[in-house]
């Protein structure tokens, strides 16, 4: 057990020191890029052979699977990233995270980093839902073992809606990923390429984070929808798209993803940041409710469009000049989001088995315990105001033992 401590402390050393690559500062996410599950399935992994077939096809960036769990995954690795990087490729890792570990999986993370990655990718997806604490215990770990530039991607869920429970606003949130790449297989889901894009964007633009869809070649999809999806990644502004995965892909799709083309002349792109009111529950109401604490109104971080929070909706549209209608639509999103998110810390609530969310750095008259529920965000309730109140945070090395400011 110590000499893992030993190796751990070192890991964290190198990692600090490391200078953030040339590479990862270009964006490693932009342009073409495709996605590598198992190397062994792909050209024989014969780097030289991958090399040569992504040149042919125009990828500039290649997504290697590094780690599942706490488990390593041992074909990313250093040399392999080396001879990638000499034949003019740059290198994503990605690892699949449960939630289960979260320090391990943050380790994992920074060892993929140490190995040469351009960048690292955060397959998060349904076993991370209801797991705030996990998240921002993966995240606060992950950061402080590379640094806060170094260039982390969510590739989730691109229906927001459709997983309440999950931590898009810690995964997306300060301190977490700078870009976004959901996983917008339309084939898969059910829908048309302009639906998963619509949808996706709809959902997803209140995060805030540059937006890199992930499109698909599993499945077999017509070559005429992969150039459609192409061409509607040009619409929405995107300035990347990935693929997955390598292992799957046809010939035909090979062709699909490289051949010119296009764009979608006069087409609008729906653009419409999503409706939530009384009512709605889940990640973007939580979102929200942390927007609406740093414009004034002390509502609790609760996952639910109750009534306290409809009230201070339509107070703060009033204040704005905005419908006071207590929905939180495009144009109230717009004006939300020019206010920095509240600071919150994730911690458990042994009786409920559930999580809290407590201001970071509150205000000293603002009491911020919030019980949980069975999905792992809160009930709505105000935040009580009164003289010298007793505030509970987490500690910084200690998410799982509240200490009191």
């Amino acid at each position: 057990m110590r000499r893992l401590h030993v190796i751990m402390l070192a890991l964290v050393c190198v990692a600090l020191s490391a200078p953030v690559s040339a590479a990862a500062r270009a964006n490693p996410l932009a342009g073409r890029a495709m996605w590598i599950w198992e190397l062994g399935s792909v050209d024989g992994g014969n780097a030289s052979q991958i090399i040569a077939t992504a040149q042919r096809y125009g990828v500039g960036t290649l997504m290697i699977k590094s780690s599942d769990g706490n488990s390593a995954w041992s074909q990313f690795n250093a040399p392999l990233v080396a001879q990638l990087h000499a034949g003019g490729l740059r290198v994503c890792a990605w690892q699949y995270v449960y939630g289960n570990h979260p320090v391990t999986e943050a380790y994992l993370g920074a060892y993929a980093v140490r190995d040469g990655a351009d960048c690292l990718i955060i397959d998060a997806e349904s076993e991370y839902e209801g797991k705030y604490i996990s998240a921002q215990t993966y995240l606060r770990r992950l950061r402080a073992l590379i640094g806060y530039r170094y260039p982390l991607a969510l590739a989730g869920f691109p229906y927001v809606d459709y997983h309440p429970g999950f931590p898009y606003s810690v995964f997306l949130g300060p301190g977490g990923a700078q870009y976004n790449a959901p996983q917008m297989y339309w084939k898969d889901i059910g829908v048309t390429t302009d639906a998963v894009f619509a949808h996706t964007y709809s959902f997803n633009l209140p995060y805030q984070r540059p937006i890199f869809p992930l499109g698909q070649v599993f499945e077999n999809p017509p070559a005429h929808q992969i150039v459609r999806f192409r061409r509607l990644s040009r619409a929405y502004g995107a300035t990347g798209v990935s693929w997955w995965d390598w292992q799957e892909a046809s010939a035909s799709e090979w062709t699909s993803i490289s051949r010119p083309a296009g764009t979608l002349p006069g087409y609008v792109p729906y653009k419409l940041m999503a409706d939530i009111g009384q009512g709605a529950r889940g990640d973007m109401v939580v979102w929200a409710q942390e927007h609406l604490i740093s414009a004034g109104y002390p509502i609790a971080v609760s996952g639910t469009f109750g009534y306290h929070t409809l009230v201070d909706v339509e107070a703060f549209q009033a204040a704005h000049g905005l419908t006071a209608d207590g929905i939180i639509g495009p144009q109230t999103w717009a004006t939300l989001l020019r206010y920095r998110d509240a600071r919150v810390n994730w911690v458990a609530h042994p009786p409920s088995g559930g999580q809290h969310a407590v201001l970071a750095r509150p205000p000293k008259s603002v009491t911020a315990v919030i019980a949980g529920n069975a999905w792992g965000i809160m009930t709505d309730t105000r935040m009580r105001i009164g003289p010298a109140p007793s505030i509970m945070a987490a500690s910084s090395n200690s998410l799982g033992t509240p200490i009191k400011y």
